[in-house]
């Protein structure tokens, strides 16, 4: 038992509010690395595909491979964990996203480099499913909704602040020391983890049969798990391609990338912090400004953002955007299945992650033709998503 763990109660959960605090702090930055993991190839397809010799369509497999991974493990380990401690079932995947970055920063070819991105995808789909539904475990109630904030604050930050850090890393040093690097801070995590979180025991066993069931009975997850379909699936059909973007239709330098993913990143964390706070009360609404702003911001880049000041601000329009996504979904998800939180995350992260993972495949086929095309294209998807929430009723939410 660590410190953390024997500390006397003094809250409603049973721990301190620091000792709550640190643990939260600790499992985002584990969604943290475990998301920059994912999405770090995005801001460094050029140089991979140039030095391993693959195209940038073929080079986006690097994203396409781990989200389809992902979207298997979130439900499979959330059902095999069974009554093992959630504590040291995040500590094992963390691991294991660690060493799969060291090792991919030292692969020999591109075959390779896959290989170690489907363990990226195995530790981010079981990571992501347990870790959605924690705050509620390690902090007061009243302070649950701020506690998903910086939970998810770890996948929003990944790809609005981990990248763009990850491809400056990769264009002053090489893209293998970005891998690396995003290896030792894996391995920074595994030690927070340990060393914060306090035993975790499994509350409730999930079985396979459920979760389909509970897609089937609730009709609130299933507008849930098609809402998240269509704007992930939009979004990451333009975002894996963000590079060529910027370059081909803003005018860009490859040397100003890094820069501009990064004030792009700055606009997602105040998106996420705002969202958070309004989605605890009003998901339906945020959901739906949400996909108003991304799809305005994809559609017109092709329009209004051929320069590069238009560019610069419509990217900060995407970057604030896409920033609340990730917890007013996970916010909706819980909201439809209060009862079932682990059995809804994990439908939640296999059709984020599937998502993932589709829209890199088909923006992959469209942007070796036109770039502006996967702009286009995901704009139509993202708008879909406001259709789909509209439709809902605020019934269907707790």
């Amino acid at each position: 038992m660590t410190a953390v763990e024997s500390a006397e109660s003094t809250t409603g959960t049973g721990r301190s509010p620091l000792k709550g605090w640190l643990a939260v702090s600790a499992v985002t930055l584990g969604i943290f690395s475990l998301m920059t993991s994912e999405l770090l190839p995005v801001g460094l397809l050029t140089p991979v595909g140039s030095e391993l010799n693959v195209s940038e369509g073929t080079a986006g497999l690097m994203v396409t491979v781990p989200g389809l991974v992902a979207a298997a493990s979130a439900p499979l380990i959330t059902v095999g964990a069974g009554r093992v401690d959630r504590r040291i079932v995040l500590a094992v995947l963390i691991g294991l996203v660690g060493a799969a970055n060291l090792a991919s920063a030292f692969t020999p070819n591109f075959a390779a480099l896959l290989v170690a991105r489907v363990l990226i995808g195995v530790s981010v789909g079981g990571f992501w499913a347990i870790a959605g539904g924690l705050a509620v475990r390690l902090v007061p109630e009243k302070h649950v909704p701020r506690a998903m904030s910086v939970i998810f604050g770890g996948v929003s930050t990944a790809s609005v602040l981990g990248v763009p850090t990850g491809t400056l890393l990769g264009d002053l040093s090489g893209w293998r020391t970005a891998f690396g690097a995003v290896g030792v801070l894996g391995l920074v995590a595994l030690v927070c983890l340990v060393l914060m979180v306090p035993a975790l025991p499994a509350t409730r066993t999930i079985t396979l049969p459920e979760l389909p069931r509970l897609l089937r009975d609730n009709a609130a997850i299933r507008i849930g798990v098609i809402a998240t379909f269509l704007l992930i699936t939009g979004h990451f059909i333009a975002y894996t391609f963000v590079r060529p973007v910027l370059q081909d239709i803003s005018g860009f330098d490859g040397n100003m990338i890094s820069s501009l993913l990064l004030l792009y990143g700055v606009a997602g964390i105040v998106g996420n912090f705002v969202a958070g706070s309004r989605a605890a009360t009003h998901v339906r609404r945020t959901l739906l400004v949400i996909a108003v702003v991304l799809t305005a911001a994809m559609v017109l880049i092709p329009v209004l953002g051929t320069g590069r000041i238009g560019g610069v601000i419509l990217l900060v329009v995407w970057g604030l955007g896409y920033g609340g996504v990730s917890v007013s979904l996970q916010t909706w998800m819980l909201k439809a299945a209060p009862e079932a939180g682990e059995a809804a995350s994990s439908l939640f992260v296999l059709m984020f992650n599937l998502s993932i993972a589709l829209g890199a495949l088909i923006g992959g086929r469209v942007v070796d033709g036109s770039t502006a095309g996967v702009l286009w294209l995901g704009g139509a998807l993202v708008i879909l998503t406001a259709v789909a929430v509209a439709a809902s009723r605020k019934s269907q939410l707790a």
